[in-house]
């Protein structure tokens, strides 16, 4: 059976938050663990942290790098707080760097320059993610 923690060894899983009308958005993340926890990092002003703020109810699966959840993959129901502290965000920023070296790197390469075109930038925030 797979846990919670299992799923920080995958390279992608399926995050999903709930509107306030119950149904649901799935949203590929990266994942790492942090001790009996999962991290992602994320934008302040994402809809996941929107809708987190609301719902700490969240279910994650297995997926592909665009999100696909293959029929028999394994799902866990959690609860997701958003830690805007900078260590905590410091904290996982750290980790997934470790977990995803060159592939991290690349993206917060883009991520920064797509910033400077659109001249606005979103500060990051952590999601610690408990079971049950």
């Amino acid at each position: 059976m797979t846990t919670l923690l299992d799923l920080g060894d995958e390279s992608f899983v399926s995050l999903t938050t709930y509107r306030r009308t119950g149904k649901p958005v799935p949203t590929p993340v990266w994942v790492v663990r942090d001790g009996d926890d999962l991290v992602v990092w994320t934008s302040r002003d994402s809809g996941k942290v929107k809708r987190l703020r609301r719902d700490q109810r969240v279910a994650l699966a297995p997926c592909s790098r665009r999100g696909r959840v293959a029929p028999d993959a394994p799902r866990i129901s959690a609860t997701a707080r958003v830690q805007e502290s900078e260590r905590e965000v410091g904290d996982a920023e750290r980790l997934l760097r470790r977990k995803y070296g060159v592939q991290f790197h690349l993206v917060t390469t883009i991520e920064r320059v797509v910033t400077l075109v659109r001249r606005r930038s979103s500060p990051r925030v952590a999601l610690r993610i408990s079971a049950g």
